[in-house]
């Protein structure tokens, strides 16, 4: 498992602004999310489901994003910022936290497995030789636009965007710093 090991230490997102076409197919997509649904799910409840966002819906999505920003009394930063992923977007999957009420496992455990979707959702498509991209912005999390862009309920959230695309030719740019382990973490030997 040592190849599996260097890819995972290797591991980085593609700046969503650098993705490009083509971005998979529907058959190459449907492998991708096959993949990425294989998460801790404590009592395997499906806390979460996905939208995909296809290249025609970028623009009403866009539209809506600045409908809201609008309505909410948004500055011209604040519009730009609530379209940008949407204006440059070719395709993402939007992963919707949808915890349950269950007597022996907790929301936060049904609201980390969407994130852990998230996670394996970045990871399957970069395995699978596609860039991606967590990258949710505020509209997202605006409940009116969660509703009105990919039908969420009151009880649901967006965990997570995930842009997928192809990779960039020009080169990433830097790395961002990492964490020190040495500084996160703390081992109880007793």
């Amino acid at each position: 498992m040592s190849d599996a090991f260097d890819f995972l230490a290797a591991r980085r997102s593609v700046p969503h602004r650098m993705l490009r076409a083509p971005v998979p197919d529907r058959a190459e997509l449907e492998r991708i999310l096959t993949v990425a649904l294989r998460v801790p799910d404590h009592g395997k409840l499906e806390p979460w489901r996905l939208v995909v966002i296809g290249p025609a819906a970028m623009p009403r999505l866009a539209d809506l994003a600045e409908a809201r920003a609008r309505a909410t009394g948004g500055d011209d930063k604040r519009i730009a910022k609530g379209r940008g992923q949407y204006d440059t977007g070719r395709l993402a999957v939007a992963v919707i936290s949808t915890p349950v009420t269950h007597p022996r496992i907790p929301e936060i455990e049904q609201i980390l497995s969407a994130g852990a979707l998230c996670m394996a959702l970045v990871t399957a498509a970069t395995a699978a030789g596609w860039g991606a991209c967590w990258l949710t912005g505020w509209p997202a999390h605006d409940p009116d636009f969660a509703a009105q862009a990919f039908g969420c309920t009151p009880s649901e959230r967006v965990a997570g965007l995930i842009h997928i695309g192809s990779r960039p030719e020009a080169p990433l740019p830097p790395d961002r710093p990492r964490p020190d382990p040495a500084a996160r973490v703390r081992w109880l030997d007793a």
